[in-house]
């Protein structure tokens, strides 16, 4: 599968677990806008990124910025104040994940899948993320 499939599946699973808890849920036309999709909760809307993220060393990584190629220069561009969450698949657990963008890092996040062995502000526990609890 290509990224673009990935992406795609991404995006479809997010859509299909926000639907089935009932909330309504807009695409925007075309592929200019910074946000793949729009949450209505009845009261507020919420601009989404889905990201797919994988496990690596105990922790569901995923990129929170994205990334362009022009004239042979990388340019890394992150979402702040274009969104207000990030909708994450892990690819490796198949899990969902709701991480608002004030708790995402500027180029990439990591959520925690075991307790760490201190406790430190910047940890971030998946659990707490998982579309179950976190879901506005």
């Amino acid at each position: 599968m290509n990224t673009k499939q990935t992406g795609d599946e991404t995006e479809a699973k997010i859509i299909a677990a926000l639907i089935s808890r009932g909330y309504s849920v807009s695409i925007p036309f075309g592929d200019n806008d910074r946000y793949d999709l729009i949450l209505e909760t009845g009261t507020e809307l919420h601009r989404v990124q889905c990201k797919t993220g994988w496990i690596e060393d105990d922790v569901v990584r995923f990129k929170t910025a994205s990334k362009t190629t022009s004239d042979g220069q990388v340019e890394m561009t992150d979402y702040d104040g274009e969104i207000d969450a990030f909708g994450v698949r892990c690819k490796d657990n198949d899990a969902l994940y709701w991480v608002p963008l004030k708790d995402a890092g500027k180029k990439s996040t990591y959520l925690r899948l075991t307790e760490p062995k201190i406790d430190h502000p910047s940890v971030k526990l998946a659990e707490q993320y998982r579309f179950d609890v976190s879901v506005p």
